[in-house]
């Protein structure tokens, strides 16, 4: 068992805000237990973010978090490991876009098993733990601000998005009595493996770009470092939360880019 005073599961954790959560929260002197579809997708862990034998920093997890046995996983190995938990980032997700009519409906059934179910058997999963710690504990969703507003042929996302914010003050709601914290954070336009299709669409890409407060897209880290905060200590206030990581283009009505004048 390697000891580290705070200890965090991440979903999604080998690539983009996951990936940039796991690098934060191993700064901040976490152990962490990341779980992506493959180990191979860990292929960026040093020895420097593993740890040795005696002080192991990550453990990579394989796993399918729709899968009720991988979650259940994460959570006895963050114990068996480091000796407890406190803090659950349920990250991963699958994002699609098309026709409301055309997008076969497997689509949409992909995105609310991936989006929507998968961080309720993640939540099922975590709860009973910090429960018996007695010391609270700190949930934090990846939503979106496709969760907040829609976007042109992306239902089925938007729609999971959006059950998954809800589904976050739903919990937030049941688990507060337990000093358990649970807040949706919506990344906006963010740079990352999900989003590179835009990036070779160059007009659309920038189109975007224009329409961000700031003028230009996220960065991963930039989300993971909310994320880090409504994780700590300092965020036991804050619960039930949607907070839009997204340089303010939620602020925006949308009748206007930024950077019209009239």
């Amino acid at each position: 068992m390697s000891g580290a005073e705070r200890v965090a599961i991440v979903t999604g954790g080998a690539s983009g805000i996951g990936r940039a959560c796991v690098e934060r929260f191993v700064e901040q002197g976490y152990g962490v237990v990341a779980v992506d579809r493959s180990v191979d997708a860990f292929a960026w862990l040093g020895d420097d973010i593993l740890g040795d034998v005696n002080d192991v920093h990550v453990v990579p997890l394989a796993g399918d978090v729709t899968d009720r046995g991988t979650n259940d996983h994460a959570v006895a190995v963050a114990v068996d490991r480091f000796g407890r938990l406190d803090v659950a980032v349920f990250n991963a997700g699958v994002s699609m876009g098309g026709d409301l009519i055309d997008l076969p409906i497997e689509e949409f059934d992909r995105a609310m098993d991936v989006n929507v179910r998968a961080v309720a058997l993640g939540i099922r999963a975590v709860t009973p733990t910090l429960r018996e710690q007695g010391e609270g504990g700190r949930i934090v969703v990846t939503a979106s601000t496709s969760g907040i507003g829609a976007d042109p042929r992306m239902w089925a996302y938007n729609t999971s998005k959006a059950a998954v914010i809800n589904l976050a003050r739903a919990a937030a709601i049941d688990l507060g009595a337990d000093g358990i914290t649970v807040n949706a954070v919506c990344p906006g336009p963010t740079e990352t493996a999900m989003t590179s299709g835009l990036a070779a669409m160059p007009d659309v890409h920038d189109e975007l770009r224009r329409r961000i407060p700031l003028q230009r897209w996220g960065r991963p880290e930039e989300v993971a470092a909310m994320i880090a905060f409504v994780s700590s200590p300092e965020a036991s206030f804050v619960n039930g939360a949607v907070i839009p990581v997204d340089g303010g283009i939620t602020a925006n009505t949308g009748q206007f880019s930024p950077g019209s004048r009239g």
